[in-house]
């Protein structure tokens, strides 16, 4: 070893653990020139597109198009047996792409123990299907209450839910604690850092979701930080969340939103998240009702151009 190389190991590794990059507050650690972009399955799919449920397929458009990573959305899984998990990373890794996130569902807002149980037992069925995918992080939810007569009537409700009758979100607070209590010891296990969203219910404010992660107060359970899913004033609440963010999902709407459409300004976005220190993913989810073959790649150069 040169002397030269020698007295710089030597001395970084006498600093105290404090003092070293992987210790450092994520503010204060080098960035890199630019944000890494993926997308995630749902911008082709969209839950009723059935030409795009294939994965494969997906696969190969976001290859194409020059996306470094990508998201499955578990729904659109149709066998999630370890052959079928095997031949879609496989599949991934000849495209050249990352599988770098894991969206899923689950339900907590609910008085009936069993059901939260049954909840549980899926996310964790899931956990171990994102370790077997070598997937690092997973989308989680708090769920929602199931007053509203269904998706369209809670996003004409600006995604704001009433409570079943005769229960409360302090509550519901408890379950959705309770439940990642019982959770987070099998996301350290596989590896996988959960990323609890703004996405409805308890997560409809960030008040809410930062609730639940002090409360955890895990490493393995953090943000998923989703920036469509505050419609009203979306920067001061995403900045908020920012400095716990391990994935963030950029939402586009390219000819219209399905539900809303929000104008949001990314490099605008982009400022705020590199401020917090977050140079990890940014995950792409096409939400508008062009053709996604048109308007993902806009989508790629609007946040390439962002993030860079």
């Amino acid at each position: 070893m040169k002397r030269r190389h020698f007295l710089s190991t030597a001395s970084l590794a006498a600093l105290p653990l404090s003092a070293r990059a992987e210790d450092a507050p994520p503010a204060a650690r080098p960035l890199r020139s630019a944000n890494p972009i993926g997308v995630s399955s749902y911008s082709f799919w969209g839950f009723r597109r059935d030409d795009f449920r294939d994965l494969h397929v997906c696969l190969d458009h976001a290859a194409r198009m020059g996306f470094d990573g990508f998201e499955i959305l578990q729904r659109q899984l149709v066998e999630t047996d370890n052959a079928t998990l095997q031949k879609l990373k496989r599949h991934a890794f000849v495209n050249g792409l990352d599988l770098m996130g894991y969206s899923t569902h689950q339900g907590f807002l609910s008085p009936d123990k069993d059901k939260r149980q049954s909840n549980i037992d899926h996310t964790i069925e899931c956990i171990e299907q994102a370790h077997a995918l070598g997937i690092p992080t997973m989308r989680v939810n708090s769920g929602t209450w199931g007053t509203s007569k269904d998706f369209n009537d809670l996003m004409a409700k600006r995604g704001v839910e009433e409570p079943l009758e005769g229960n409360t979100e302090e509550e519901a607070f408890g379950w959705v604690i309770d439940a990642y209590e019982k959770i987070v010891p099998v996301a350290e296990k596989c590896g996988v850092v959960l990323g609890l969203e703004n996405h409805w219910g308890l997560g409809v404010t960030p008040e809410g979701v930062q609730r639940v992660v002090d409360a955890v107060d895990s490493p393995w359970l953090r943000v998923t930080l989703d920036t469509g899913n505050f419609l009203e004033d979306p920067y001061d609440r995403l900045a908020m969340l920012a400095p716990e963010t391990v994935l963030l999902q950029a939402k586009t709407y390219f000819g219209g939103g399905v539900w809303y459409t929000l104008d949001l300004d990314y490099p605008r976005i982009a400022k705020i998240l590199r401020g917090a220190g977050f140079s990890g993913y940014v995950s792409l989810e096409f939400e508008g009702k062009e053709d996604p073959l048109t308007a993902i790649p806009k989508s790629l150069e609007l946040l390439r151009k962002a993030f860079a």
